[in-house]
């Protein structure tokens, strides 16, 4: 079947029609869905998956997403469930493998700072930002049971080969594990609470210091946390807790998820990766090329895999980190590293290829969008955009709004991020009453404990990048007391379409002294920042200073007129800022070149800066219409009109800032004629053509004669009259009409050669040599035939004659004189004015054809 993306709809109907059904999550999907090492991969630009098999590297299905074109999509997999999550919606869908069917859907809020795990039969969603981890019934997406809460700001939330959960809290400097609870029999039912259905945290290990920005990465049996702010790998299995540390000077990272006994450490900005073994012992290596697009290394098969995103290569190095291979792909973009079914999948979610290596690490490129299976093929998406140039880098600037709030034996440092002037802030310090804290590049904001109550103290904050630490900025005085205000009750959050978030709260109870103002805080997936100051009980959070997209809960701290602040109120509600997007890139407009009046206009996806773009607004010299793909053809126009272009994106805040460029629809042709020239019986005419924009045919046509078609430079009509006055035209046509110029050119006259040639034998010998009595070669007469009456002379063999035009008449036979030419025809020849010649005697030059010659 061919001519269309499949869709899920028209796959569970050719399913269905074999007879193939599946319940719940029993023996038929199973056979389906294990009967090969495959994998689901994402394709953006044309909105589907497709399952590669990696025994082979094709595919054999591709399933059409409705309404996520161009939407980034988290793909979760097992061999028995497939859970896909739109960033841009939110939307969480669970598709039967067997049929292909969605069988339910749940959502959540969009954007970064959530994200589904799989194990088996066990399905949670992570909600980083709300510190909030819950399971689900992957048949009906229904909560099982309660979910397990920690503070907000957790990071992590992928399952080791044991089926164990791990999040990590960069709050407390911990990490934890979690296990499923057992399904509950009826699959649309969730557990009732208190039924003794809810997952569980079984285990908790303390791995770095509170408020250290860590990353996780689970492994065959435990859990891999990298603390970037210590620049350690702290690795927790079979309850042991190891502590390895690590030479950095830019932040690291690492994946998901980590196959085998060593754990890479990629450190993009050093473009090095760490490898630390199970003794915890080091050893490192560099990646080829420039810039700091690295995506984290991926052990496979005692191989380290590292993506570079910005060229679209992925680098292989063997255990002792020498470079043995380099995958290149196709495009650019974002690149996806998974290990499956005993395989390695590289996926550009925005490239028509992948790449599949098994464990003997040979490599094959895979067809996304292949012909021969379920499934059409759309034209390509357009190329992204080239990248920014890299600025100059150097030491960070200071912090900015360095501010301290003092509580009861203890005092609150909050700060604006500083300049990091080219190079990542890795981490920032924090210094004052005889303490030294580090903390996160993303956690801006930390409580000081241990203080004196009535003691004023002073703080100062400075951030480190890879050049080295920047300048202090130290906080207003702060004299802690117990005398502190209570936190507000309760926090609200919206946002709104203008890109700005309204935080609200109830006024705080002073205890007996005046609330002076309210110190909130923005919390995302493993970050905590100030979001700003404010005397009344909300805060207008500016448009961009949140990330667009992004998911942000609020905090808020009250302080009194004597600078004591309260606890942190409880967290808000979870929203996600947005704004109407950003004018679309790369708008290119042409003219169509077979239709009359029509531009062609094609422009990249707008940054959708937090809510999906919708729709297109594009206007074209002045006639309107609405697209929803990243192209548009306008006709309705004039020809060759210049026409102003202007392209808006839309969401749900509203139409975005428009981009303009100019297009010229087809105009009619232009025809200059540079030249001809002609024989006796042909003429050629050079001309040049202005096609308008548009694709031109060419031809040449004069009276009598049929129109000759050629390129449009040159074009000869042959079969003229010799010696003739004609007049051309040149035609040229293109989709707006036709142009045409003229040209006069005569035809030359045409020439024939007297011949007779003597013969081999007595009188044949000298046949030639003169004009006889009786008949003799080359004989002239008044009339087409051979009277002695008529002759008017004799030409010399070799005499070139002019010919005019051909009569028939007596019929004359050269014999031998002339190798036996025998013909009814006669010439016309300039010999004593017009008189004739048997064309037997007469050789016309240019291939002695005598057609080339008018009747007389």
């Amino acid at each position: 079947m061919r001519g269309g993306v499949v869709t899920i709809a028209t796959v569970a109907a050719l399913l269905a029609a074999m007879g193939l059904t599946v319940h719940g999550l029993g023996a038929a999907d199973n056979a389906v869905a294990s009967h090969d090492a495959s994998s689901w991969l994402w394709s953006a630009a044309r909105s589907e998956l497709a399952r590669v098999n990696g025994i082979t590297a094709r595919v054999d299905t591709r399933v059409g997403v409705p309404g996520a074109r161009r939407h980034p999509m988290q793909v979760t997999q097992t061999d028995r469930l497939l859970v896909l999550r739109d960033l841009n919606t939110g939307q969480v869908s669970s598709l039967d493998l067997a049929t292909l069917q969605i069988t339910a859907t749940t959502g959540t809020t969009p954007g970064l700072g959530v994200n589904v795990a799989l194990h088996e039969d066990a399905a949670f969603v992570v909600d980083a930002v709300q510190g909030v981890v819950r399971q689900l019934d992957p048949r009906s997406l229904t909560p099982v049971g309660e979910p397990v809460r920690y503070p907000p700001g957790i990071t992590g939330g992928s399952f080791d080969g044991e089926g164990r959960l791990w999040i990590a809290v960069p709050s407390e400097g911990t990490v934890s594990a979690i296990t499923a609870a057992r399904l509950p029999s009826a699959p649309a039912s969730a557990a009732p609470t208190g039924a003794g259905l809810s997952p569980k945290k079984v285990e908790t290990y303390d791995v770095a210091d509170a408020s250290h920005e860590l990353v996780v990465s689970t492994l065959d049996d435990g859990v891999a946390v990298l603390d970037r702010t210590a620049g350690a790998l702290v690795t927790v299995q079979r309850g042991k807790v190891r502590t390895t540390p690590l030479t950095m000077t830019a932040p690291g990272a690492l994946p998901a998820r980590t196959s085998g006994p060593d754990v890479p450490v990629t450190v993009p900005g050093e473009r090095r990766v760490h490898v630390v073994d199970d003794d915890g012992a080091v050893r490192a290596f560099t990646v080829p090329g420039a810039g700091d697009k690295l995506s984290p290394a991926v052990a496979w098969a005692g191989r380290y895999y590292c993506a570079d995103e910005a060229s679209a290569t992925v680098y292989a190095f063997d255990s002792g980190g020498q470079l043995v291979d380099t995958i290149r792909g196709r495009g650019t973009g974002p690149l996806e590293l998974e290990v499956r079914e005993n395989h390695l999948f590289i996926n550009a979610p925005d490239s028509a290829t992948a790449q599949v290596v098994d464990d003997r690490h040979q490599v094959r490129e895979v067809d996304k969008y292949a012909n021969d299976v379920l499934g059409g093929d759309p034209p390509p998406a357009p190329p992204p955009p080239p990248p920014p140039k890299k600025p100059e880098v150097g030491r960070p600037g200071a912090p900015r709004g360095v501010t301290a709030a003092a509580g009861n034996a203890q005092a609150r440092v909050s700060w604006r991020p500083a300049p990091a002037n080219g190079a990542e802030i890795v981490r920032y310090v924090v210094q004052g009453a005889g303490q030294r804290v580090q903390v996160g590049a993303n956690q801006r904001a930390v409580e000081i404990k241990g203080l004196t109550n009535g003691e004023t103290y002073r703080f100062s904050v400075h951030a480190v990048n890879a050049k080295g630490d920047g300048p202090a900025r130290t906080s207003n005085p702060v004299t802690p007391t117990a005398a502190v205000p209570d936190p507000p009750a309760a926090v609200t959050a919206q946002e709104r379409p203008d890109g700005t978030v309204l935080v609200k709260w109830p006024a705080a109870n002073g205890q007996g002294n005046r609330i002076a103002k309210y110190v909130v805080t923005a919390t995302s997936a493993g970050t905590n920042a100030p979001a700003g100051e404010s005397r009344r009980t909300e805060l207008v959070v500016p448009a961009g200073e949140l990330e667009y997209g992004t998911q942000y809960a609020f905090t808020v701290v009250a302080v009194n007129d004597r600078g004591a602040g309260s606890a942190a109120s409880p967290v808000s509600n979870t929203v996600v800022p947005y704004a109407a997007p950003q004018r679309p890139g790369e708008l290119r407009a042409g003219t169509v070149a077979d239709r009359p009046g029509t531009v062609a206009v094609r422009w990249s996806p707008a940054a959708a800066n937090g809510r999906p773009v919708t729709r297109y607004l594009v206007d074209v010299g002045g006639r309107s219409s609405e697209v929803t793909d990243t192209q548009a053809t306008v006709d309705g126009l004039g020809n060759g009109q210049n026409v102003t272009v202007k392209v808006r994106a839309v969401n749900e805040a509203g139409p975005g800032p428009e981009a303009t460029t100019t297009a010229r629809t087809v105009a009619e042709p232009r025809v200059t004629v540079t030249g001809s020239s002609a024989t006796a019986t042909s003429a050629t005419v050079t001309f040049t053509v202005d096609a308008g924009g548009g694709k031109a045919t060419c031809s040449l046509s004069t009276a009598g004669e049929p129109a000759k078609t050629g390129n449009c430079s040159s074009i000869t009509m042959t079969g003229l009259t010799p010696g003739t006055k004609y007049t051309f035209t040149v035609t040229a046509r293109n989709a707006a009409g036709e142009g045409t110029a003229t040209r006069a050119q005569a035809t030359g006259a045409l020439y024939g050669i007297a011949t007779c040639r003597n013969g081999p034998d007595g009188d044949q010998r000298t046949y030639c040599d003169k004009d006889v009595d009786g008949r003799n070669g080359n004989e002239i007469f008044s009339v087409p035939r051979q009277d002695n009456d008529r002759q008017v002379g004799w030409a010399k063999p070799g005499t070139r004659l002019k010919a005019y035009c051909k009569k028939s008449g007596e019929n004359v036979d050269s014999w031998i004189y002339n190798d036996q030419k025998q013909s009814t025809w006669w010439v016309q020849v300039d010999y004593k004015g017009r008189n004739y010649i048997p064309w037997a005697w007469l050789n016309l030059e240019g291939g002695d054809d005598i057609k080339d010659l008018p009747t007389c």
